[in-house]
């Protein structure tokens, strides 16, 4: 059974957010209280979160382990102003150096250091309760808003080793049996080609320097475009901050030699594209053999005169190890003196907008005029269109925000076909600029008239406003008649409050 993955598809599902509900309080003697329908719970993210102890993808992996994952849904909301309960987030552990990818190639996150969090799938948001939609004109509203979905893709997650040392070379040239001896590694040691399946990783010790060092399974011509392992492995090399090349001076095949496999590894690593920076270091293995001892005095310099610092090492005789560490950890403690200084992470908080307001208006050659944009989309995704006062609320948003208008500019018609949303998922209607749900047709939209209560103080005092201003309009017309009521401290001006619904003044203007 395969135990190392470095590269999976996985298929992910946020939770979905939990439905408002439309509610109204009842309790003894008040039998229409009001509005309380509760919220919709939030769904639950999809978040990868990089782990140390993590060293593979093999929980991802579809031959092993089921690939689609997927977080819990918001609760829906309740009666009596009780919210729905969030969905709760699914946290995948991914190694450290992973790659995330959409399926067209693109990068979405490199995920390095512990700790690193990415959100794979966003949750959807619950909709409002009724309570919450409640305002000055829609008093009992009788609708409330849907759930959004969660966010679902799919991703692929590519494991690039963080290593500083990679030992290349052909197959069989030795790289294993060095790390064995180089670090506390014990990779797979055999007497055959592509021992190694999968990149081992060592740390070692060189002084005050410690760094980590991974051999990469065998490289042949043709691994850039995928012969052999090397397609799969030659990412593990980018992370590295030097190469060492490993040349078999032992080789018992008659059509290679040293050179020509050190010329064969640069021209695939040339291929595949992103190393040429990258420090190389020579190490010639198996000098502990006669043959091997003489190749290597026979090339070293035609390898020094090509600029490169060579190293004859054996891993059976353990010759050569401590000059070569030691000249890795030179590099490797340059290669780290001139990386910018790491700060302590700030803490930024960037709120994310609750959404875009821009919406797009286009007439397409088939005469729909299609609508697109953040709020547009999510008031759909929110309506239940077999609720015909929901269905007015959305009107009502989507004229407040201005799409009728621009459906006008775009040259729309009474009766045209509008479609909000994207083409494999969009709500068709025929446009009515002056369309009234039928929820209207009672009466303003929201509002109920049994909820209406008698205030009778309020009555009165209206009454009382309204004869007053009455009399003020109509007074410089006005003769007072000898012996009519006045208030006091007034001298001829009749009471209004003897006479509050005014009929007084206008009998006495007739």
């Amino acid at each position: 059974m395969t135990t190392f993955v470095d590269r999976v598809e996985l298929h992910v599902s946020a939770g979905d957010g939990g439905h408002g509900v439309a509610s109204v309080h009842r309790e003894k003697f008040k039998p229409l209280g009001g509005p309380d329908g509760g919220n919709g719970g939030r769904g639950g993210d999809v978040i990868l979160v990089v782990e140390q102890s993590v060293t593979t993808l093999l929980d991802y992996h579809h031959y092993h382990h089921h690939p689609h994952r997927k977080a819990t849904n918001g609760r829906p909301g309740a009666g009596d102003n009780r919210s729905g309960k969030d969905g709760q987030d699914l946290v995948l552990p991914v190694p450290d150096g992973t790659v995330v990818l959409d399926k067209a190639g693109n990068v979405l996150a490199d995920l390095v250091g512990q700790g690193t969090t990415f959100v794979a799938g966003q949750g959807g948001r619950g909709g409002l309760g009724n309570a919450a939609l409640a305002s000055a004109r829609r008093k009992a509203p009788g609708f409330a808003l849907l759930g959004e979905p969660g966010e679902s893709r799919d991703i692929v997650l590519e494991l690039k080793t963080v290593a500083d040392v990679a030992l290349v070379g052909y197959p069989s040239a030795g790289k294993s049996s060095l790390i064995s001896v180089l670090s506390a590694a014990k990779p797979k040691i055999a007497d055959y080609p592509f021992t190694t399946l999968a990149p081992n990783l060592g740390v070692v010790t060189a002084g005050s320097t410690v760094y980590t060092i991974a051999d990469v399974p065998g490289l042949i011509p043709g691994a850039s475009q995928g012969k052999g392992l090397g397609l799969e492995f030659l990412r593990h090399v980018e992370r590295c901050s030097v190469l060492v090349h490993v040349l078999d001076t032992a080789t018992l095949e008659s059509d290679r030699d040293p050179v020509s496999d050190l010329d064969m590894i640069e021209e695939e690593l040339r291929l595949y594209g992103g190393l040429e920076n990258r420090p190389r270091i020579v190490a010639l293995n198996k000098v502990d053999i006669p043959d091997g001892q003489d190749l290597a005095d026979m090339i070293r310099p035609d390898l020094e005169a090509r600029g490169y610092r060579v190293f004859e090492v054996s891993a059976l005789a353990h010759k050569g190890l401590n000059d070569l560490s030691y000249a890795l950890a030179g590099i490797i403690a340059e290669a780290r003196a001139t990386q910018p200084k790491e700060e302590s992470t700030r803490i930024v908080i960037r709120p994310k907008a609750v959404d875009d307001a821009g919406f797009t208006v286009t007439a397409q050659e088939d005469g729909i005029y299609r609508v697109r944009g953040e709020k547009p989309e999510r008031w759909i995704r929110q309506t239940d269109f077999t609720n015909d006062e929901a269905v007015g609320y959305l009107a009502d948003r989507l004229n407040r925000l201005g799409v009728e208008d621009e459906l006008r500019k775009a040259g729309a018609q009474a009766g045209d076909d509008v479609a909000i949303g994207a083409e494999d998922n969009a709500v068709v209607f025929d446009w009515e600029p002056t369309m009234a749900a039928g929820a209207e047709l009672l009466g303003r939209r929201g509002e109920d008239h049994r909820l209406e209560a008698p205030r009778p103080a309020v009555t009165r005092r209206r009454e009382r406003d309204v004869a007053q201003r009455e009399y003020d309009e109509f007074a410089p017309l006005l003769a007072v008649a000898p012996g009519a009521p006045t208030r006091p401290g007034t001298r001829n001006r009749p009471c209004c409050d003897q006479d509050p619904s005014g009929a007084y003044a206008r009998i006495y203007l007739a």
